[in-house]
């Protein structure tokens, strides 16, 4: 991970926004880094009202995103991942990421209830003068190999990499891999079970299937009815949700430099054996702590 922190404004997709139109741009990818020199990439670390871990790289013409949770932008307490009913840091405010620095916009807010419970999705915007420091590489993993718009199965496999500040930087406390247990919000979320599961400071953190293609994004931590299982927001919807504003209806996500190679253990045991025979109630929303 890298030393120099930065100033950038979040793009806020799920808890505000305000945003006028413009002509749809080029989607041609950028050219990245060299992933052994980048500084900017998914799990980096954002803070704006708190300290999370970026997901994934997006570009649109001439501009590139790295994806955090919205709720890191909350005015609220650590649980309020509800964009429906917390409040959101105002226009121009800062958040703290490793890299760059760089000015955005949040925007306006959403009513709908599964939309803005769920959504929990923004972007940062990077300075152009540090565009030759962006690889879309996961660390550890490799990929993502694209962006996943078919559901998860049950006890389906899913990996993820988390970078809380509260793992120390140890390189070998962020790679995690685990099941699918449960949808809910209308497909707007994802209830999954890692091992170790996401921690205070992991929110954001990107979640993908076993072929390396990106399905989530870290927002909660529930307490019930399964202890320590994890509310992960489908990234297909919350992307899409975002291509709705004209500012950002060209958006496009980032595959990796590298190809996407599983190296934690396979799941046929263990895990799923014990997840199997839970109760079908995980659509619960009782006891969810933003992470």
């Amino acid at each position: 991970m890298v030393g120099t922190s930065f100033n950038a404004l979040v793009a806020v997709l799920a808890v505000a926004s305000s945003i006028v139109a413009s002509p749809l741009p080029v989607k041609r990818a950028p050219t990245w880094a060299d992933r052994s020199t980048a500084t900017i990439y998914p799990g980096v670390n954002t803070n704006t009202a708190g300290s999370c871990t970026s997901n994934f790289i997006f570009y649109q013409g001439d501009k590139i995103y790295i994806g955090q949770a919205a709720h890191c932008a909350s005015t609220g307490e650590s649980t309020d991942t509800d964009g429906c009913s917390s409040g959101s840091l105002p226009e121009n405010s800062s958040v703290t990421i490793t890299g760059a620095s760089q000015p955005g916009i949040l925007q306006r807010g959403e009513t709908d209830a599964n939309t803005c419970a769920y959504n929990d999705f923004a972007l940062v915007r990077i300075d152009p003068a540090d565009h030759d420091k962006v690889n879309p590489t996961v660390p550890t993993f490799g990929g993502p190999t694209g962006l996943r718009t078919s559901d998860l199965s049950p006890l389906e496999q899913v990996y993820s990499y988390g970078n809380s500040v509260l793992r120390q930087g140890i390189p070998l406390l962020s790679p995690k891999f685990g099941v699918n247990l449960q949808e809910q919000g209308d497909g707007w979320s994802h209830n999954v079970g890692t091992v170790s599961p996401g921690i205070p400071g992991d929110s954001g953190s990107g979640f993908f299937d076993k072929s390396g293609l990106a399905f989530g994004t870290l927002s909660t931590l529930q307490f019930a009815p399964l202890p320590a299982s994890n509310g992960v927001g489908d990234l297909n919807k919350e992307l899409s949700y975002a291509r709705t504003f004209g500012d950002f209806a060209g958006v496009q996500f980032a595959t990796g430099t590298a190809p996407f190679a599983v190296t934690l253990p396979d799941l046929s045991t263990g895990l799923v054996s014990t997840l199997q025979n839970l109760p079908g109630a995980l659509a619960s929303d009782q006891g969810l702590l933003g992470l």
